[in-house]
């Protein structure tokens, strides 16, 4: 991880930490060998040709970067988290409700391990 993902991380509103924390936690668990990167002034997270962008934003944490299709299960069980095509929207108290292993099977469909 480079001075510029730190530098973000270390910026999170304390608020959105901890949620922050938990997914990137979990994409690491997944994905080890995960590159992360700041990309769209984002984190990113790649695993080879594939990417999961994690914003932080004033809503809480948005997730971006894969096609509509590879994440159709969860979308079917938390519709109200997509904002649109390719974009899962959550909030500490929407994710509160989701468990590691749903958000474990998120990240392998996204990243396509």
């Amino acid at each position: 991880m480079d001075n510029a993902v730190r530098d973000y991380i270390d910026a999170i509103d304390p608020a959105y930490r901890p949620l922050f924390d938990r997914l990137h936690r979990l994409i690491l668990e997944v994905c080890p060998d995960a590159a992360v990167v700041l990309s769209y002034r984002m984190p990113t997270y790649q695993v080879g040709r594939r990417r999961l962008h994690v914003g932080v934003w004033r809503h809480g944490v948005s997730l971006y970067g894969w096609g509509q299709d590879r994440v159709t299960d969860f979308v079917a069980r938390h519709p109200q988290l997509q904002t649109s095509k390719g974009t899962i929207r959550m909030r500490p108290a929407d994710a509160a409700v989701i468990t590691d292993d749903e958000l474990r099977d998120l990240i392998r469909a996204a990243l396509d391990v």
